[in-house]
Formats: C-alpha cells, structure tokens, sequence
C-alpha cells in the first residue's frame, strides 16, 4: 500500500505541475496535504498519516526521476500512442503514462513490467474517465511489446 499511496501523490503532483508552476518539491507538498486530509476515522487517520509518511521518500524519488527523464517519456508516449499528441491527451491519462514509464523504464529499482501496467491501470481506473484505462493499457502494452523485441 505505502507504494500505491506513494503513485497517487506522484500523479497528483504531477498533473499539479503540468497545468500550474508549482516546482516538484512544491506540488509533493500539497500532495501530502491532501493524502493526509483523507483521513476518515480518528484510528485510521493516524495509521493512514504513518503511510503517507512512509510513502513520501519514494514518491520523491519517482517525482523527481520523472522530471528529469520528462523528455525522453514524452517522446516514448508521443510514439506509441497513436494518433495522439502528447500535449492534447488528457492530463489524468498523460501524466498516469509519465509515471508508468518512468518506473518500468528508467527508474533506477525498475518495476517490473505487469506490475506497472497493473498500477497503471488501477491508477486509471480510480483517477481518469471511462476510457483511460484502456488507453493507458494499450499504449504501456505497445510500448513493452516493443522494447521486449529488441
């Protein structure tokens, strides 16, 4: 779980980044807040802060990976989601690939592959429309389907 809550912090500071000026130490900031303010029940409050704390070391560590490796994802998504412009896809589903990615393909403790697209996924489902998890499957399917044949 720490792992999950730490995807969805990244995917909030990331589409925080992608449509405001907030800078990555910033917008991880704001994404602890709100980790932090769903907190329900008293009990589970105080175990869910302990998670989010656990949580934030990596959720840095990909936030930032991702920004530096920003240009190269892009171009990845760009070819592999057809008849797409990385700019003019829906921020949920562009920056969901931008995670993915980044972890299967540059992170330096790689995710392995079902893994990611499973979490990316499940991040689809949760976050984006009735469409972006097949969109999110299909481009990361075609992206791997690749890379495996080389």
């Amino acid at each position: 779980m720490i792992r999950r809550t730490a995807r969805e912090m990244v995917l909030q500071s990331l589409f925080q980044m992608d449509f405001t000026d907030a800078k990555p130490e910033e917008a991880l900031e704001i994404a602890e807040e709100v980790q932090d303010g769903m907190n329900g029940l008293p009990a589970a409050a105080a175990a869910h802060r302990d998670e989010v704390a656990k949580a934030m070391p990596y959720a840095r560590t990909v936030l930032l990976g991702t920004e530096a490796h920003l240009a190269e994802i892009d171009a990845l998504i760009g070819k592999y989601a057809i008849n797409w412009e990385v700019p003019r896809m829906p921020g949920i589903d562009r920056n969901i690939l931008r995670l993915a990615i980044y972890e299967m393909c540059f992170a330096e403790d790689k995710v392995p592959v079902n893994v990611g697209v499973n979490e990316a996924v499940e991040l689809a489902k949760e976050f984006g429309s009735d469409e972006s998890s097949r969109f999110v499957n299909g481009v990361l399917g075609k992206l791997m389907r690749d890379r495996a044949g080389k």
